[in-house]
């Protein structure tokens, strides 16, 4: 019996250095991913005066309106707007006012969607000396926005709407293009006084 029980013992003894020098059993994910926590851990430290909220300045943003949303204003300025954007130039405050003094002086205010033809433009419209009309003032727009693209003579105040240069420089330059064969009088015509914003009936706008 007492051989038995040694040979238990030294069985016992050698299950026992196998288990002790066998490896450990592979990480599980959980493990890895608490070890990395553990060796990437960062803290943040508050002051015990900070405030509960703080105001964030977002910054200003702002969108070009679309054709659909400036036909639904339906107004003067919204047409200049338009016209502005079909050529690509910006449409600032001080450009857009240059442009509808300029409507003025074509068609006056109150009238500005004579003929559909808001600046008597005549790429386009069959009639000439912009005696002519188009089918509606979208129609006008991209024939008034084409024509101050394409015909070098008006290359001096697109390049000043451009830059968005003074808007005296502007309208000189639209003074001495050969836009209106009386060039507006070098300025002697020209008015200053705020245009009136003036909705041009639906039917105008197509």
């Amino acid at each position: 019996m007492r051989l038995h029980a040694v040979g238990a013992a030294i069985v016992a003894f050698a299950f026992m250095m196998i288990l002790s020098i066998a490896p450990p059993a592979p990480p599980t994910a959980a493990d890895e991913l608490q070890q990395f926590v553990d060796a990437h851990a960062q803290t943040l430290t508050v002051d015990s005066d900070a405030q509960g909220s703080a105001d964030v300045d977002l910054g200003d943003y702002s969108a070009t309106p679309g054709v659909d949303t400036l036909k639904a204003g339906g107004t003067n300025y919204d047409w200049a707007k338009l016209v502005l954007i079909f050529a690509k130039l910006p449409a600032t405050d001080d450009n857009v006012t240059v442009f509808t003094r300029w409507m003025r002086q074509e068609n006056g205010a109150d009238d500005w969607w004579n003929r559909n033809n808001p600046l008597n433009n005549g790429w386009g419209s069959g009639g000439g000396g912009g005696t002519g009309t188009y089918p509606n003032l979208v129609v006008a727009a991209e024939n008034a926005a084409e024509a101050m693209r394409t015909l070098p003579g008006y290359q001096g105040f697109v390049s000043a709407f451009e830059r968005g240069a003074p808007m005296e420089e502007i309208e000189s330059a639209i003074w001495n293009s050969n836009w209106a064969s009386g060039h507006y009088g070098y300025g002697s015509h020209w008015h200053y006084t705020p245009v009136d914003v003036v909705t041009a009936p639906a039917g105008a706008w197509g």
